[in-house]
């Protein structure tokens, strides 16, 4: 681990470039390939791409980018409302000259990968979101009805605890124990990335994720803020089959809005696809952007 506590994988470098007045971190693989960019989720940075990382680096440039106020990018007051944090990933493409790119995102990071397809189509070749939502709820459905029992999400908004709650490693590994199958890997990863949230500054952005998304996000999806605009990128959606956060009926209702999509469920394989199964995530993901 290097000094400030970042894990360090082999080969990879780290690159920090200014967006929006933050300094947003990358780990990149480095290499000729044709660059393949990964968003993560909460709780998590761009560690829990380690395994697909190491499985693509001989074919791609691989690119991991910590959303801003996760990770070692900057946790700003403001500045998590889902378009903006789209914004962020473009501003990143644009300071690493990257004019078009693979893209994956998992949770949040599929979330913000969508929006980045529909607002900026021409940077983004192919797209993988994994377990996440999307941004064409149905008539005050959608995500939060794909979420029974998840009240974590308001607690994690909430003024004056929800800092606390999402700073709690006992949170973080009830949460990710919970909606996994292979508790044994998951957990192991907590250890890497409970610290960060620890940080003050660090748990109020989470609480700024879940907040401006049940405050403002949401609210504005369903009143139609996508409703003209269509998923125009050849998309594969990822999602395991034991995930019991989205399931099959509000994961495929996105073909409404997409010209050319299909759906692979991973067997065995719970909310975390890229720490559960790098290896089937990986192998989708070479075959799709190939």
């Amino acid at each position: 681990m290097a000094a400030d506590g970042m894990p360090q994988l082999q080969g990879v470098e780290h690159h920090v470039v200014d967006v929006r007045g933050a300094r947003m971190h990358v780990a990149d693989s480095g290499g000729d390939g044709p660059p393949v960019v990964l968003l993560h989720g909460w709780p998590q940075h761009w560690w829990t791409w380690r395994g697909v990382i190491e499985l693509l680096r001989e074919d791609f440039r691989v690119l991991a980018i910590d959303l801003r106020g996760f990770g070692w990018s900057d946790a700003t007051p403001r500045g998590y409302r889902k378009e903006e944090l789209a914004e962020d990933v473009v501003g990143v493409l644009d300071a690493l000259d990257l004019q078009s790119v693979y893209l994956a995102g998992h949770d949040w990071g599929g979330v913000v990968g969508f929006i980045v397809c529909v607002q900026h189509p021409d940077r983004v070749r192919r797209y993988v979101p994994m377990s996440t939502g999307h941004i064409w709820p149905r008539g005050g459905l959608g995500i939060p009805a794909a979420l029974p029992g998840f009240a974590y999400q308001g607690l994690l908004a909430s003024p004056g605890i929800g800092h606390r709650i999402g700073a709690s490693p006992r949170v973080l590994r009830t949460i990710s124990n919970a909606i996994s199958t292979r508790s044994d890997l998951v957990m192991a990863d907590v250890e890497r990335f409970a610290p960060r949230f620890a940080e003050p500054q660090r748990a109020r952005a989470a609480q700024q994720v879940y907040r401006t998304f049940l405050l403002h996000d949401y609210s504005s999806w369903v009143r139609g803020r996508f409703a003209d605009q269509r998923l125009t990128t050849p998309t594969l959606w990822l999602n395991g089959e034991g995930d019991p956060v989205l399931k099959r009926r509000s994961v495929e209702e996105v073909s409404a809005h997409a010209d050319d999509v299909g759906f692979t469920y991973l067997p065995d394989c719970g909310h975390f696809a890229p720490q559960e199964h790098p290896d089937l995530v990986a192998d989708a993901l070479r075959a799709f952007f190939a």
